[in-house]
């Protein structure tokens, strides 16, 4: 086991620097590896979308393009896309209405350009690092970007100039405002625990500490899983396009590709946020019972073997998403905010504190960033969960069918009901 110390010692050690033609050719190569991934993994999510749905409602899904798995749909509702007319309504606002899908779709694939995905590799052509932009900003630029995605949101609603397309949009910039703020507040807890905002260095910490962050920033996890739900409007989030209440919501209006962009990017989204998931809270690329690639670089058989593990994290979180979607009821509008304000806000909030006055006390206590601080951490962690979910919560107030009436108020209503019932002109007869 590696001490934090080794750790520090290593990372003040800067990497040589790449030739400039090593740097190109494997930005280049990159960059196109990454975003076809994306593009085709969004289009494959379509199809694991349609099985998993199937698997919980026991039956069998596409079957009739590619065989009996049907892997072929994807295909299919691509070409259908592109070959359907695109129609442009006359009462549209022209110019941003061909604009909304494109600033809801460039965002989602930008924001995955700062995720480290494998180890880095040592090649003989120097040490390349799996990430396209290995920025100092970190995932703060992964949040910035992804808010910009409702700015298309808002700009399709808008432009539209339809009713149902509007409520849609509005819908959506208000839950994004409401929910982005606790997704950044759930993140300085792992900002103090890592004291980098680089994501390979919070990868590194949690390899220092071999502990992952889901452990010892637990309520930290739990916010941010919730926030990304709310951002992706996934499930129970989905208000903006409510088909019983909006019709389809923001793009009520739109047809063949100009539509297929904007569940592209909502795929886009959640793989981004997955992978951001497992990057800050489950060791991101980390291969497991092993520091050798946390203080080196690796090689090729290690890379394939920390992006395949990167990878299988990526799908559970995939595989979350969609299981919550055909699992949970939608919230009433009212609920969204009041959790987004009332509970997800003050909760990371209180969180921060909490943290920020442990991880002082163990400080002064000389406790080394290793395994004990990291049980010390996952100790103040369940007692935290406990008295959350146990103690405060009961399954009430995170559960889309929670109303504010008490049971002593529902039988009171019963009654009145029945009494109106028992003297209503029909009841006589």
């Amino acid at each position: 086991m590696i001490s934090s110390h080794v750790y520090a010692l290593v990372h003040t050690i800067p990497d040589p620097p790449l030739p400039l033609w090593t740097f190109l050719i494997s930005t280049v190569v990159k960059v196109i590896v990454l975003f076809t991934v994306y593009m085709v993994g969004a289009a494959l999510l379509t199809l694991a979308e349609r099985k998993i749905s199937a698997w919980i409602q026991d039956r069998h899904g596409p079957n009739r393009v590619g065989g009996k798995l049907g892997l072929l749909q994807p295909a299919a509702d691509g070409v259908k896309s592109i070959m359907k007319e695109e129609t442009l309504p006359a009462h549209v606002n022209k110019p941003l209405f061909m604009l909304a899908p494109m600033m809801a779709f460039i965002p989602a694939l930008m924001a995955a350009a700062v995720i480290p995905f494998g180890a880095p590799w040592d090649s003989r052509w120097g040490r390349i690092p799996m990430i396209v932009a290995d920025l100092p900003v970190g995932f703060l630029f992964t949040l910035a970007i992804t808010s910009l995605g409702v700015y298309g949101i808002v700009l399709a609603g808008w432009s539209s100039n339809n009713k149902y397309a509007l409520l849609g949009g509005l819908r959506s910039s208000a839950q994004m405002v409401s929910y982005e703020i606790a997704m950044g507040m759930s993140l300085i807890p792992v900002l103090l625990l890592a004291g980098n905002v680089t994501l390979n260095e919070i990868v590194d910490q949690q390899a220092s500490m071999h502990l992952w962050n889901v452990a010892t920033l637990t309520m930290s996890f739990f916010v941010f899983m919730v926030a990304a739900f709310a951002e992706t409007n996934r499930l129970p989030f989905d208000l903006p396009e409510a088909e019983s209440e909006l019709v389809a919501g923001y793009h009520t209006e739109y047809s063949a590709m100009k539509f297929s962009m904007f569940p592209i990017s909502e795929y886009a989204n959640m793989t981004t946020s997955s992978a951001l998931m497992v990057t800050l809270f489950f060791g991101g690329w980390d291969i497991p019972f092993t520091t050798v690639d946390n203080t080196s670089g690796v090689s090729f058989v290690m890379l394939l073997l920390s992006i395949a593990i990167f990878a299988v994290k990526t799908l559970f979180f995939l595989f979350l998403f969609i299981w919550v979607r055909w699992t949970l009821p939608r919230f009433r509008y009212d609920q969204l905010m009041s959790l987004g304000w009332k509970i997800m806000l003050p909760m990371a909030l209180t969180y921060i504190v909490i943290v920020a006055s442990v991880m002082l006390a163990l400080d002064y206590l000389g406790l080394e960033r290793g395994l004990l601080y990291g049980l010390a951490l996952l100790a103040v962690n369940i007692v935290l969960v406990i008295i959350t979910f146990v103690i405060l919560d009961r399954g009430r107030i995170i559960s889309p069918a929670y109303g504010r009436a008490t049971p002593q108020q529902i039988a009171r209503l019963r009654a009145v009901t029945a009494t109106r019932a028992q003297l209503s002109p029909e009841s006589g007869d």
